[in-house]
């Protein structure tokens, strides 16, 4: 189980990165509704199982039948992340398309994800072998790692939120905040 979780870390910062500066700083995405609302809705679903896995994984085991609710959350991921890829194409070539390190960072997240699920898949058969809960067991890593993804779990839930209520019909200028509509950054072609 340490080396899914110091891979969740390491997939944890890359998407912290990829938000905060692809979907933040460069693309303004929530102020480019409604023409990437197709895109925002995936990210908002996309998010909220992170929360699940940033925020549990450290400190719980998913036993017996809850094992393949979380399998079945991992799947969902996969899911939509297939989807994002198809949709972000469609929806992002008014805009100027994906923009420069965009697709690069999200094939090296991809890579990170598919090397969690190899070590993470041992793990979720021997817990659905075990008597079904949802049990305390503190990972077998530092304890500022475990805290470390709590607070990823914290920044997820806060990008779901602001992408979930930009998608939502709530008033604009809070959703778009701090970016104006049509005022996106300048990309390189």
């Amino acid at each position: 189980m340490a080396e899914v979780l110091w891979l969740l870390a390491v997939l944890g910062l890359l998407g912290g990165f990829d938000t905060v500066y692809f979907h933040e700083i460069r693309g303004q995405l929530p102020a480019q509704l409604p023409g990437l609302r197709p895109e925002l809705v995936l990210h908002a679903g996309r998010s909220f199982i992170y929360v699940v896995v940033f925020g549990t994984l450290p400190w719980i085991s998913w036993r017996g039948g809850w094992a393949i609710v979380f399998a079945v959350l991992l799947l969902a991921e996969i899911c939509i992340t297939i989807a994002d890829f198809i949709v972000e194409d469609q929806v992002r070539k008014p805009f100027g398309g994906l923009l420069p390190g965009e697709r690069t960072t999200h094939t090296i997240m991809a890579i990170v994800y598919g090397a969690i699920l190899a070590n993470l898949i041992p793990v979720l058969v021997g817990w659905w072998r075990l008597p079904s809960g949802l049990v305390g067991d503190p990972a077998p890593v530092p304890l500022w790692l475990r805290l470390a993804l709590s607070a990823l779990a914290v920044g997820t839930l806060a990008s779901a939120i602001r992408d979930a209520y930009a998608v939502g019909g709530f008033p604009r200028p809070l959703a778009r905040w701090p970016w104006r509509p049509g005022h996106a950054a300048t990309r390189a072609k």
